[in-house]
């Protein structure tokens, strides 16, 4: 999909073309506090003078004096291309979404194995499920192919085991998907579970759960923004 370099006041973004190719776990820039409704810092009520700058925060758009709003920090859910000025509030939040781009978003797109019941069928194939390089669609290979659109998706419910009473661990070893089918209001549901043969492929179906999982998460932050 074809990008494009665009400024912004918060800083050079490299963003797609076409707003319907962008990424379902992006984040709209928020509009800025105007500056003639902050007189004080939004986190310690330090009063603003010719000394005291302002700064806007790119994740929430609130001003802060500098020592409450120094850190820059990548935000590619808003697809910057430098680190940004953000909060330190807001700081947290993106650093922790640093590992989900550097790390598990090449989990899902990687893919993993496993066994894929569609609706209430009581058969399962085999398929490869793996995230699109753009990021929209949850591809599905076996004998049979599937693209569901990582928008239509409405529901995602990890299944575990291992849970005791007393507290313990617990793996992932499958979910179970919704999602609208489009152009009808009609719901599917898609089963997927881990094989059981190789212990190898057990832990990298549970890596890729674990992802989905975040994914899933970023997803409805994305869908409420």
């Amino acid at each position: 999909d074809a990008k494009k370099l665009v400024r912004s006041p918060s800083g050079l973004r490299m963003v797609p073309e076409h707003r319907a190719a962008r990424s379902p776990f992006g984040l709209d820039e928020p509009p800025w506090v105007p500056d003639k409704e902050c007189p004080r810092c939004m986190q310690c009520d330090t009063k603003f003078d010719f000394i005291t700058r302002k700064h806007h925060c790119r994740r929430c758009g609130k001003c802060f004096c500098d020592k409450c709003c120094s850190k820059k920090v990548p935000l590619p859910r808003m697809c910057f291309v430098d680190p940004v000025r953000q909060c330190a509030e807001c700081a947290l939040v993106s650093q922790k979404e640093t590992e989900f781009y550097d790390k598990q978003l090449k989990v899902l797109m990687n893919g993993a194995t496993f066994f894929v019941t569609l609706g209430t069928s009581d058969k399962s194939e085999l398929m490869v499920c793996r995230l699109s390089n753009n990021q929209r669609y949850l591809v599905l290979d076996g004998d049979s192919h599937y693209e569901i659109e990582i928008i239509q998706i409405s529901t995602v419910q990890i299944l575990t085991e291992g849970f005791t009473p007393g507290g313990g661990n617990t793996r992932a070893i499958g979910m179970i998907l919704q999602y609208k089918v489009p152009g009808s209001e009609e719901v599917a549901q898609m089963k997927f579970t881990a094989g059981e043969d190789f212990s190898c492929n057990k832990k990298l179906s549970a890596s890729w759960l674990a992802a989905m999982h975040k994914a899933t998460k970023l997803l409805y932050e994305s869908r409420d923004q």
